[in-house]
Order: structure tokens, then C-alpha cells, then sequence
């Protein structure tokens, strides 16, 4: 073997065992310390009992002691309200959004409850075929085909 060779490999071993002791390095050692800090705070009417996000991230459910899930925008203001059933103390969230799913301890029941989201749209000044007063049917198809 001459010199370049010897080299070469001498310089290959010794960077796996330092790559090697460096990556040990890195996953073995726990976190020295956390930095958190507060990014919102919103006051509730109520005292709250349990909270789900959607997971788009868009809307805030929050289940309070007077039988009611109060539902934010993720900016922190009341758009709606669900009443919900005396005994309800759990909600969680289906993954598209479309249902809550709520326990009751004092029935001892699971519902899962349908919510769909209304936005009234404007239509003063758009233009039309047919009857002004004629009836609207949308059809929404959520299989995304």
C-alpha cells in the first residue's frame, strides 16, 4: 500500500469515529432547558372545562360549564355556539372538521354531533338568468374527486 492510500483510509476512519461520537452526542443529550413564552390570551364568558383545535388550524372549540362550546376564530373572536347537552365534559374533533364528538358523564353517552359552517353571500347587483325570486340549490361534494 503506499502513502496516498494509507492516508485515505486513515482519514476515513477517524472521520467516522468522530461523525460517529458527534451524532451520539447530539441524540442522547436532553434538553438543558425549555424557552416558552405566551402568544395569546383570550378572556372567556365562561369558566372552560375542555378546548380542540381543528386541525386546519382555523377554528377554536371550547367546551364551558354552562353546557355550551363556544366557537372562536384562531384570532381569538366568537363566532358561534354550540348548546350542548347537562353532563357533557369532553369534546374532541373529527379530522376534516366536519363533527364535534362529545361524552357525558352523566349519561354515560358519546354523540357525535354534524357542524357545518353558513357564510351568507351577497348577491345585491350580480347578474342572473332567469327569476330574480327563483330557489338556489348549492350542491357541496366533500369527496374532492
Amino acid at each position: 500500500m503506499n502513502y496516498r492510500q494509507t492516508a485515505t483510509c486513515c482519514a476515513l476512519f477517524l472521520a467516522s469515529i468522530v461523525g460517529g461520537q458527534a451524532m451520539a452526542t447530539t441524540e442522547t443529550s436532553p434538553p438543558s432547558k425549555i424557552d416558552w413564552n405566551v402568544e395569546k390570551t383570550w378572556d372567556l364568558p365562561a369558566k372552560p372545562m375542555d378546548i380542540v383545535y381543528s386541525l386546519d388550524g382555523k377554528r377554536v372549540f371550547i367546551l364551558t360549564e354552562q353546557q355550551t362550546v363556544l366557537v372562536y376564530d384562531n384570532q381569538g373572536e366568537l363566532t358561534g355556539s354550540i348548546p350542548v347537552d347537562k353532563g357533557v365534559s369532553a369534546i374532541d374533533i373529527a379530522p376534516r372538521g366536519e363533527k364535534l364528538f362529545l361524552i357525558n358523564q352523566d349519561t354515560k353517552a358519546f354523540s357525535d354531533v354534524s357542524i357545518d359552517f353558513i357564510a351568507d353571500i351577497n348577491t345585491v347587483g350580480s347578474p342572473f338568468l332567469g327569476l330574480a325570486k327563483a330557489p338556489v340549490t348549492i350542491a357541496v361534494f366533500t369527496d374532492f374527486e
